[in-house]
């Protein structure tokens, strides 16, 4: 892995590939994922490019898995990993592999659809055996009904005897869904207006559907009736309502004939269909095991061709240009592998440097530990080549930030063993392949949910908290014994006084400082809350300025790797004078006061507020007496050259580059604007001549060299408004961004409030219901189970998320931009392979 500070040198390659080797080559090198392609053919359309054809080919052939991976899943079956390491099959070999899974594909199209109308066959088999079998009664008993004129509905038919005597009684049976019942009735009675006779039953047992393999219900239907013309209204309406319409037989002899044919059918149809679905579970199989490597090698075969379709076609075509971004540590690797890719074909490739004016991509190899830190930091911008990487910085510091807010020891216990617990399942093949989203958010930021939470027990122990309660691991530092024997505390006093107070200027009431953290004599404090508040917010500004100041001067780094020496005496010293000489001043005046007033003098210490406010007025407070001899003087000055620097700040810079561009030209020399590319040590690189295809580089990098005095002008006001914007946003920034670190001192009381809260409302309570031993089994139970669980979702999920974005906040808007510019973009190397997470 390369360091994590700076990313790598990455340097622009040009590779010559021969024809018949260039599939080889590219292959190889997706196997490695040494270097990203550059476009070559940015102007030529995506369906003129050179092997369109083999990409459409590929583009087939993933439709063609596609549907077999969606009858793979239909049937319940899973698709296994590939077993090995599958190269990208050769270009010969694409025919093959098209024709074998066309084949497939089409066998299995006919194995279903065989299925699929042997199933239809048999549903309607059986819907013909139910509605014969179902008993809706005789038709016998129906016709007599209707000739012997004794039932109910008489009235509504023709009287014996009349014109239509000679017509006779006809049937229609079937089977229709049971929402579709009520409405086929309901409009059959109309339509016919009362001639007929319907009788409607559910069926007793389901039948699979042909279609979804899922049981459905069916109403069969017997209608008898009179007439042709009462016929074919029916029949329309039963076609409306899709209906499944069957023969039916009046004689009861023949129904049974039929139903028993029926039964022989539908025997054979089933043992058809056992024999075509055995059939079709082998083809699966077959499917199952050509499908897995298939996809890969043809996923690796259409990235070949699309990279090759990056590439440019030499003037006697036999060979095909690349030019490719690549870390200069794995050039010599790279050109190994190019050598014996081509071997074979007699003609080596070729790979060598050329220059390139634009700006390389961001290259920081991570690894699983370091993934989620450089993901925060990238997460606010890619940083720009070979400037200072922040990630390393953020391993420690992010953690810390969000301890302060979070300081509690149980709590960071939690948290500590919830992530401690993804790291040993890591590699078990469940836990990586898991698709809960919100589960691979915490797997990803495994390791950082590792550190918060050990900081957190860090932080815990400084607060003395452990879920809110506090811990007395040493000997406090608070004597009441002493205290009682030397004021004379009586009964009566005692009584009279709720709230007793402990001096420090008594001998042995305070025996000194508690050995790590605060003293656990402070949570039976009254004043408890106005100690941790004092405490807190003085250490959050400490916090805050020197965290600041850390990131002023990592630019340091970077002026000095990119040759801008200027820079360190006109922006870094000067913003170093301005943020320390007020903020850093202020953090010495709180460490100076805690250092020299003692508990004999607290009472008419000097308010540092007060004298704060005081220096920016150059004023002095006659009741609030000075810390040390000289410090109006002091003040006064620093307050002076902090300002002093502000102009510093926004000419230094424009200054200095005008003047060197007046000293260029009037030694006749072309002047080039200081950048933040390369450096000085490779300005004879960018001089050669070049080699590029693509040219030099965009427009705006050629603005650094001006060719007449209206361009240098524009330059010239370019920077100075640029200058302007840094400094405003710098000197303001620092007033803001220093009171912005008040959030670790307000978050941190609010969390220790809250799991004050939680613990005074919820366990509490329940220690005090049960009292009783026989009580205490049976509320300590419930109460304990909703403390964890309001625990767990208030103080670790809703407040470490809060504590979270805080902390995020603070590295990316008041340490980040002191020094990180994130306006670059990260190098992305063709390969085959998925990191793992």
């Amino acid at each position: 892995m390369g360091s994590m500070f700076r990313s790598e040198e990455v340097v622009l390659v040009q590779l010559f590939l021969p024809t018949a080797a260039a599939y080889t080559c590219v292959s190889q090198l997706g196997e490695l994922g040494l270097v990203e392609f550059r476009d070559l053919n940015a102007s030529v359309s995506a369906f003129q490019r050179r092997f369109v054809v083999d990409v459409r080919r590929c583009e087939e052939l993933e439709k063609t898995f596609t549907f077999l991976q969606e009858e793979v899943r239909r049937a319940g079956l899973t698709l296994p990993l590939p077993e090995g390491k599958l190269p990208a099959p050769p270009p010969h070999d694409l025919l093959r592999i098209q024709e074998e899974t066309e084949r497939l594909a089409q066998e299995l199209r006919d194995v279903r659809g065989n299925q699929q109308a042997l199933r239809a066959q048999l549903h309607q088999l059986q819907l013909h055996l139910a509605v014969l079998g179902q008993g809706h009664g005789h038709s016998p008993q129906l016709a007599a009904v209707h000739t012997d004129g004794l039932s109910e509905r008489t009235l509504l038919l023709q009287p014996p005897g009349g014109p239509h005597q000679d017509l006779r009684v006809n049937f229609v049976a079937g089977a229709v869904e049971p929402h579709k019942a009520a409405a086929l009735e309901r409009l059959l009675w109309r339509a016919c207006r009362g001639f007929l006779i319907a009788s409607f039953r559910e069926m007793e047992r389901p039948l699979e559907d042909p279609v979804t393999g899922e049981p459905a219900t069916w109403m069969t239907f017997l209608i008898s009736y009179w007439g042709e013309q009462i016929g074919q209204k029916i029949r329309k309406i039963t076609d409306c309502f899709h209906c499944h319409v069957f023969p039916f037989l009046e004689q009861e002899e023949a129904r049974r004939g039929a139903l028993q044919q029926l039964q022989q059918q539908s025997q054979e149809l089933q043992e058809v269909l056992g024999e075509t679905e055995r059939f079709l579970s082998q083809v699966l199989g077959r499917v199952q095991r050509l499908l897995p490597p298939g996809q890969l090698q043809v996923r690796k075969m259409k990235a070949v061709y699309l990279a090759l379709n990056q590439c440019s076609v030499s003037t006697t075509h036999k060979c095909l240009i690349a030019e490719a971004w690549c870390a200069s540590c794995d050039l010599p690797t790279l050109q190994q592998t190019l050598q014996d890719s081509s071997h074979e074909a007699g003609v080596s490739a070729v790979a060598h440097r050329i220059p390139c004016r634009d700006m390389p991509p961001t290259l920081i190899r991570t690894n699983r530990f370091t993934a989620s830190f450089q993901g925060i930091v990238d997460a606010y911008g890619v940083g720009r080549y070979q400037e200072v990487n922040p990630a390393p910085y953020t391993i420690v510091t992010f953690p810390f930030l969000f301890a302060v807010m979070f300081g509690d020891v149980g709590h960071g216990l939690l948290m500590f063993l919830f992530a401690l617990a993804m790291v040993l399942a890591e590699n078990q093949p469940a836990v990586k392949t898991a698709q809960n989203e919100i589960w691979r958010t915490f797997f990803g930021g495994r390791y950082l949910l590792l550190l918060m939470g050990l900081f957190s027990v860090y932080t815990g122990f400084i607060y003395n908290e452990c879920f809110s309660r506090a811990t007395t691991i040493f000997s406090s530092g608070w004597s009441v014994a002493a205290m009682a024997n030397q004021s004379g505390w009586s009964d009566a006093f005692l009584a009279q006084h709720p709230v007793l107070t402990l001096d420090p200027n008594i001998t042995g009431v305070f025996l000194g400082p508690y050995p790590f953290g605060i003293d656990p004599v402070w949570s039976l404090a009254a004043n408890h809350l106005s100690f941790l508040n004092s405490f807190k917010m003085k250490m959050s500004v400490i916090l805050g300025v020197t965290h600041m100041a850390f990131g002023v001067l990592l630019s340091i780094f970077n002026h000095v790797h990119f040759g801008q020496v200027h820079r360190l005496l006109l922006e870094t010293l000067p913003e170093l004078v301005f943020l320390l000489g007020l903020f850093g001043y202020l953090v010495f005046l709180v460490v100076y006061k805690w250092l020299q007033v003692s508990a004999a003098g607290a009472a008419s210490a000097p308010s540092i507020l007060i004298h704060f406010i005081n220096m920016f007025l150059f004023a002095r407070s006659p009741t609030n007496q000075p810390l040390y001899p000289g410090q109006k003087v002091v003040q006064s000055t620093l307050v002076v050259l902090a300002l002093a620097m502000v102009p510093v700040l926004l000419l230094g810079t424009p200054l200095y580059l005008l003047c060197c561009r007046r000293r260029h030209r009037h030694h006749g020399q072309s002047w080039r604007r200081p950048t933040g590319g390369q450096g000085e040590d490779k300005a004879g690189v960018l001089d050669s001549p070049d080699m590029s295809v693509n040219g030099w580089g965009s427009d705006e990098e050629k603005a650094g060299y001006p060719g007449d005095e209206e361009e240098a002008e524009g330059v010239a006001s370019e920077v100075l408004m640029h200058q302007a914007i840094h400094t405003i946003e710098f000197c303001l920034g620092c007033i803001s961004n220093t009171a912005s670190y008040l959030r670790l001192w307000a978050l941190s009381l609010a969390h220790a409030q809250l799991s004050e809260v939680l613990w005074a409302m919820v366990m509490r309570s329940g220690l005090l219901m049960g009292r009783d031993v026989g009580m205490a089994a049976v509320v300590l139970v419930p109460v304990f189970a909703g403390f964890a669980v309001l625990t767990v979702a208030i103080l670790l999920v809703m407040e470490g998320l809060s504590a979270f974005l805080h902390a995020l906040r603070l590295h990316w808007v008041e340490f980040q931009n002191k020094f990180y510019s994130g306006t670059g973009y990260k190098l992305s190397p063709f390969t085959f392979t998925i990191k793992d997470e």
